[in-house]
């Protein structure tokens, strides 16, 4: 990432109009068939502009010789930075953009908007049941009468999840706030989800809020071939929300392609859409090895206007967090996620460190998947969505702390682990301990 000061000119392309209309607030949310769509030309290097007074979207653009792609004025009067300030798109690499912002006659951040996001997730694939048939209905549906989700201390619509839920005593937590998260959204940013599975039945939000930045469209439905790259990644992930909130809807927004990479400037924009059309929480299973300003920016503007934000720690075993869970420290209502196993044992793969924030189950976690299937994920993708399904069910419920009080309370009603003889190694480096979601409602609901 470069801080360039003004200087030379600017020579760039526009880019085209299907990434405009990607980023529309208002256009007519497309069929199911327009599901496919050729790939977007992405900026190659990402402008990050502080606003002044007169300034317009047209004159930065222009100025830059870029698209502006995020235009963020709504803090200006009040001087929160991260509300004042514009991305604009070019297509110069990093070195010649930072060279040509002397027009705009103020400091800027330039940074590269490569594929640098991955999923954190792995399918597990070769282990007899880790890919079975759904066994129909709606995970809404086993809460609503009829059906129970708890019978006889088994979880009864993912049963093979029942240790698992068990373990971050899920059931007591449900008892705790009875709506199940009723009137609460959930963005999942991820890799979209299978729009047709049973198991989504009447738990997404309005068409109108969704996005896939990837195919340039309004579907944000998952392509590709399940054991292959990230295809099913944001399906699971958006079902372990729903396992633990039933009640509470998925806003699903497109950023990883079926290989599960994304691009800085995808992930950067769904946030901000995301904050600005209705979500209460952000879940982003994925993660960088590089800093962002642009998300970092999107990240706190989200969590300044009171949502929480939920991010997975990364899944190569190292000190070294995945961003924007390594930005947690710093920015109030974000929490970074590593993983436990069924011991709470640290999982070999999670990342940790002592900007870490909490730990969930992140080992063989099964929800939905494309297709009609159920199958099972292991990585620190599949904790964080059930941190996020957490939040989920305090803030369907009449709450005895305000809503930025949360991801304090998660942190201190969690179980300490890092005492556990396998776990000792990383002694003050796991966060807060291994959530506990009965703790966490007991806390917070009344």
């Amino acid at each position: 990432m470069t801080h360039a000061r003004p200087s030379l000119s600017l020579l760039s392309l526009a880019l085209t109009a299907a990434l405009l209309s990607a980023c529309s607030s208002s256009p007519t949310p497309p069929q199911a068939s327009q599901a496919t769509a050729p790939p977007v030309l992405q900026p190659v290097s990402l402008v990050t502009v502080p606003l002044q007074a007169g300034d317009s979207p047209s004159s930065v653009g222009a100025a830059l010789h870029g698209t502006v792609l995020s235009w963020n004025d709504a803090g200006c009067a009040s001087g929160v930075t991260v509300d004042c300030e514009a991305i604009v798109g070019v297509q110069a690499p990093v070195a010649l953009a930072a060279q040509g912002v002397g027009r705009l006659g103020r400091p800027v951040t330039v940074e590269a908007n490569g594929a640098a996001f991955r999923a954190t997730g792995t399918l597990l694939v070769g282990m007899e049941g880790a890919r079975i048939a759904w066994a129909g209905g709606s995970l809404q549906a086993w809460t609503q009468g009829a059906r129970i989700a708890w019978a006889g201390g088994t979880y009864a619509p993912v049963p093979q999840n029942t240790a698992t839920w068990t373990q971050v005593h899920l059931q007591q937590a449900q008892a705790l706030a009875p709506a199940l998260g009723e009137g609460v959204t959930v963005a999942v940013i991820d890799t979209g989800l299978d729009l047709t599975h049973p198991a989504f039945e009447g738990a997404l939000t309005d068409p109108s809020t969704w996005q896939d930045y990837v195919g340039a469209d309004r579907v944000p439905q998952e392509e590709g071939v399940l054991g292959t790259g990230g295809y099913g990644h944001g399906t699971n992930v958006a079902g372990i929300v729903l396992q633990i909130a039933p009640n509470a809807k998925i806003m699903p927004l497109r950023v990883l392609d079926a290989n599960g990479v994304g691009t800085v400037a995808n992930v950067a924009l769904a946030v901000r859409w995301a904050a600005d059309h209705g979500a209460n929480v952000i879940n982003l299973s994925l993660g960088s090895a590089k800093d962002s300003r642009a998300v970092r920016d999107a990240v706190a503007s989200a969590a300044a206007r009171h949502i929480p934000v939920i991010a997975s720690a990364g899944n190569d075993g190292s000190t070294r967090l995945t961003y924007p869970a390594a930005n947690a420290p710093d920015v109030g209502n974000l929490l970074g996620v590593g993983s436990v196993d069924a011991a709470d044992v640290k999982s070999l793969f999670s990342s940790y460190g002592r900007d870490l924030s909490l730990l969930a189950p992140g080992e063989h976690v099964y929800a939905p998947a494309p297709d009609g299937l159920l199958a099972a994920w292991t990585g620190t993708s599949m904790s964080a969505p059930e941190v996020a399904g957490g939040l989920a069910l305090a803030l369907g419920q009449p709450l005895k702390v305000g809503v930025d009080d949360l991801t304090g309370a998660l942190r201190g009603s969690a179980t300490k682990v890092d005492g556990l003889l396998p776990n000792l190694p990383y002694a003050g480096r796991l966060g807060s301990g291994r959530v506990d979601l009965s703790a966490f409602l007991g806390r917070t609901v009344r």
